[in-house]
């Protein structure tokens, strides 16, 4: 597929005629994150934690059988990926949303001693758009709130400068340059299940756990040696092992995904039946550091605008004028405001 044009600032345009259907992956994303190193980390954690971190392990059925949880009737698929025939201390990332909370409910109703764990990484709170309401001070609440329920504590850990570093910043360059990198695959790679398992390194957790929808399946312990397998989960819709594809064995092997065996529709039915606080809360939408900023505001800020002109691909011809080419990725339709089309960058 043909890429921008050399020149920052032509931008070359063909009429829809087809649908795109991919784009290299190279063109998205960044292959390196480094392991933890170290014990120690730069993240705000509380300065002292309870030696307890939840209510004492609850007996569950085994698989073959229905579980009751707090008068709640559990399928045995719906701990199936929760390993419920152990007894495991995990930490539970939970950002406020249904899909986490359900995950902390599984784990919960497993057996397992959880503790959840919320990431504050809003990195800008002076911005002058959109900030009527803070992005995550509802999330905060709703987080609370689910962890009241099952009595357990909730831990704040501050990342904003390890966000910034190492998501953000290299987000801004990438766009400079004209490529597209994806800010949730490095999220997770770098920030959900890099700085912050570096910043838990020494509190011997026996996995990390989260709301996405993907799985995990791990070597049996007298296969240690083998890999751990990413997964796509039950749900191709909500599926988000795309997201996850450039985690390292080292963080796979550490990972547990409650919700990998179900689908989107039976997690809210889960929802409703625990009566989370959340349970009608709408999924979010967009990249995960904007909260309600624009896309495009945010490169503006941090880029700037250079008036560029738009060609037509096959015949040369002058179509307009554009910002700045970083406002724009191959494939793009949206924006454009031309006539005649529909048009899209390539």
């Amino acid at each position: 597929m043909a890429k921008f044009i050399v020149s920052p600032k032509l931008l070359r345009l063909k009429p829809r005629l087809t649908p795109i259907v991919s784009l290299p992956s190279s063109h998205f994303l960044h292959y390196h994150f480094p392991k933890p190193t170290s014990s120690s980390s730069t993240a705000s954690l509380p300065q002292t934690l309870p030696t307890s971190y939840s209510l004492p392990p609850k007996p569950v059925s085994p698989l073959n059988t229905a579980a009751t949880f707090n008068n709640v009737i559990l399928d045995p698929r719906h701990l199936s990926c929760c390993m419920p025939d152990k007894r495991l201390k995990v930490a539970v990332l939970l950002s406020g949303g249904v899909d986490s909370s359900v995950a902390l409910r599984l784990l919960h109703a497993a057996g397992h001693s959880c503790t959840p764990f919320y990431l504050k990484i809003w990195f800008q709170e002076d911005f002058e758009n959109y900030w009527t309401e803070c992005p995550w001070e509802e999330d905060l609440k709703y987080a609370r709130a689910v962890c009241d329920q099952v009595d357990v504590s909730l831990q704040v850990v501050h990342l904003t400068d390890e966000y910034w570093n190492n998501v953000v910043s290299y987000i801004i360059e990438d766009y400079r340059c004209g490529r597209t990198p994806n800010p949730d695959v490095l999220c997770n790679t770098r920030i959900k299940f890099g700085a912050f398992m570096d910043a838990i390194y020494n509190m011997d957790y026996d996995y990390i756990a989260s709301g996405h929808y993907a799985n995990v399946v791990h070597p049996s312990a007298d296969q240690s040696n083998k890999a751990s397998i990413l997964e796509l989960s039950q749900d191709m819709v909500k599926d988000q092992t795309y997201f996850l594809s450039h985690l390292s064995q080292f963080q796979l092997k550490q990972l547990i995904f409650p919700l990998g065996c179900l689908s989107k529709d039976e997690v809210r039915q889960l929802a409703a039946k625990f009566d989370l606080p959340n349970k009608g809360r709408k999924d979010s939408q967009g990249i995960c550091f904007l909260g309600k900023i624009r896309f495009s505001d945010f490169v503006a800020r941090h880029i700037g605008e250079m008036e560029g002109i738009i060609l037509e691909a096959e015949t040369g011809d002058f179509l307009g004028k554009h910002r700045g080419f970083w406002f724009y990725t191959i494939g793009q339709r949206q924006g454009l405001r031309l006539p005649g089309g529909p048009w899209y960058a390539i």
